[in-house]
């Protein structure tokens, strides 16, 4: 249990209270027990030297031992006490307290201190402790010579021993009341002097508890007061301080919050001391890796080796590590030592993969623009240069190299087209107006723009009946559905069959698809057939007048109206390409 000091002090001052007395009693009762032995002791030689005078004048040397008990027996009657005489050699002449018996099987005592002193001094007296009772002995030489004796007088110390018990009482009574009035009086000089410091103490407690409004009130001129009005001057510089601190944490943590950077601070033992939401989202790093080490929460010794770096220089360090995992990135990482002696390092990422996947796009772009444009542009000054040399000698040549030229020309034209078509598409500057649309209709404009091309390859073009509606728009529509037939047409040979059908997947989700009988593709080629450029065949697919870009332009005018794209193929077993709309209700 806690004592308060208002306790302490009351058990202090009882304790100093109780120490006091047991000292004072314990003087007292030596002194009064030393007092009432002296004056015993005092009375007892007087009535020895009585009894002495007495027995020196019967003359008793030469009497039988009977003489001397009887003459024992009566000075111990006048002299009210326990007489015995004993000659200078110690042995018992007589006793008041025993038979003739008694005293010749008495000891010899001449040991006794009463009885050497007596011999030597005249007189001596001791306290014996040893018999049943405790008694006060007094012994007085008496006689000259051969016939000198020894006369002790003894008496018990009860009187003495009683008087002491009941002034023992009578202290330990005025002890109690003492003690009393002590805890009282204490009691109450404590509440009034420690008032003050109970205010201090519940002010302090309310302080440290968080509680900065707490205030002491004191307003005496005392060193209490003094504290007192010195802690509320410390609270409230304390609040001012911490307001600011809070605002000052509060912004820091909006900003880091807001930051699409992700920043990093590790301490001296590489473990973790803060880590913004942005950077636990590129990393998939749950909230719990405050407090642990780098290597626990970011698996990667090259960051460490920079972190580490820029501890050990002081200057910053630069790298750009590619991350690994479910979610690969590729991060630009500046570390830099904060200021002062604490070791900790500052680093903070930015996601570079959208940036770097875009220049790797931009070079691919390049490189395929450059490849696509260079074999009609080398075709058509080739069949120029070759004009001029055959210009009116051969025209049937003539006519073949204008055709070379038209259809070259028209390559361009239509690669121009799907550049800006999709440059737009990606740019968002092509504005789409959706709108509930009948998909049979689309269907029917659809297959009315091939139907000709179809026929003439020997190719069925089937519309299966289809009563629904979607939310698209309908240029982008027409041109999906156009560019997924345009595609079938081309790579499907005779007798094959071309079907367009919808179907729903749920309330709110339409599946459209066109489906071929044709030669099929190969399952390697399927995930990267909505890339930009990218080929099955590429000898082919000039050759049929393919630009590369439909199927991009396919994939991104959808998603644009909010949907997907997919393909389903097998070598000898046809192409199925779908996409999915939003239903119309």
């Amino acid at each position: 249990m806690t004592l308060g000091l208002r306790s302490k002090l009351t058990l202090i001052s009882i304790g100093l209270i109780t120490l006091t007395l047991l000292v004072g009693y314990a003087y007292l009762r030596t002194e009064l027990e030393g007092a009432l032995v002296a004056g015993l002791r005092d009375d007892l030689e007087v009535r020895a030297r009585l009894v002495a005078s007495e027995a020196a004048g019967r003359r008793l040397e030469t009497s039988s031992p009977a003489a001397w008990d009887a003459l024992a027996d009566e000075l111990a009657s006048r002299a009210s006490a326990r007489v015995m005489l004993a000659d200078r050699d110690g042995r018992v002449l007589g006793s008041s307290e025993l038979d003739d018996a008694g005293v010749a099987r008495h000891p010899s005592v001449r040991g006794r201190a009463e009885v050497r002193d007596a011999l030597v001094l005249g007189r001596g007296s001791a306290v014996d402790t040893d018999a049943p009772t405790r008694q006060l002995r007094v012994a007085v030489a008496f006689g000259t010579g051969a016939g000198s004796a020894i006369a002790i007088v003894a008496l018990p110390l009860d009187q003495v021993d009683s008087t002491l018990a009941r002034v023992q009482q009578g202290l330990w009574a005025a002890a109690l009341i003492a003690l009393g009035v002590a805890v009282v009086m204490s009691s109450l000089a404590a509440r009034l002097s420690f008032r003050s410091a109970r205010q201090l103490v519940e002010a302090a407690r309310r302080l440290a508890e968080g509680d900065l409004s707490a205030r002491s009130g004191q307003r005496s001129s005392d060193e209490l007061g003094e504290l007192g009005r010195s802690l509320d001057r410390l609270a409230r510089t304390l609040s001012t301080k911490v307001d600011e601190v809070g605002h000052d944490s509060a912004r820091l943590a909006g900003i880091l919050s807001a930051m699409q950077e992700g920043v990093l601070v590790v301490d001296r033992a590489g473990r973790v001391v803060l880590i913004n939401p942005a950077l636990r989202e590129m990393m998939l790093v749950g909230n719990d890796a405050v407090g642990k080490t780098l290597l626990e929460v970011l698996r990667h010794a090259d960051l460490k080796e920079a972190l580490d770096e820029a501890r050990a220089s002081g200057e910053s360090v630069s790298t750009e590590l590619e991350m690994a995992g479910i979610k690969p990135r590729r991060l630009l990482v500046r570390a830099a030592a904060l200021p002062g002696a604490s070791g900790d390092v500052f680093a903070m990422f930015v996601d570079v993969t959208e940036v770097r996947r875009l220049e790797s796009l931009r070079r691919d772009f390049v490189a395929n623009v450059s490849h696509e444009l260079r074999t009609p542009v080398t075709a058509i000054r080739s069949a120029a240069e070759t004009l001029q040399l055959v210009a009116g000698r051969d025209p049937r040549a003539l006519t073949q190299f204008v055709d070379m030229i038209e259809r070259n020309a028209r390559r361009m034209h239509d690669l121009v087209e799907d550049l800006l078509d999709l440059s737009r598409i990606e740019s968002r500057e092509l504005h789409l107006s959706v709108e509930p649309l009948e998909i049979a209709a689309a269907f029917t404009h659809t297959a009315s723009l091939f139907e000709e091309r179809a026929t003439k390859k020997q190719i069925r073009l089937v519309v299966e009946p289809i009563a629904e509606r979607a939310l698209a728009d309908r240029r982008a529509l027409e041109h999906v559905l156009s560019n997924l037939v345009d595609n079938a047409v081309k790579y499907c040979g005779p007798g094959s069959e071309i079907r367009l059908a919808a179907t729903p997947l749920d309330e709110r989700t339409l599946r459209l698809s066109v489906s071929d009988t044709g030669p099929g593709i190969e399952a390697q080629h399927l995930p990267r057939l909505f890339e930009r450029f990218y080929r099955v065949d590429a000898g082919r697919s000039r050759e049929v007048g393919g630009t590369g870009l439909g199927l991009a332009i396919v994939k991104h005018l959808v998603e644009a109206m909010r949907g997907t794209v997919s393909v389903d193929s097998a070598p000898g077993s046809g192409t199925t390409f779908g996409f999915t709309l939003p239903r119309s209700g």
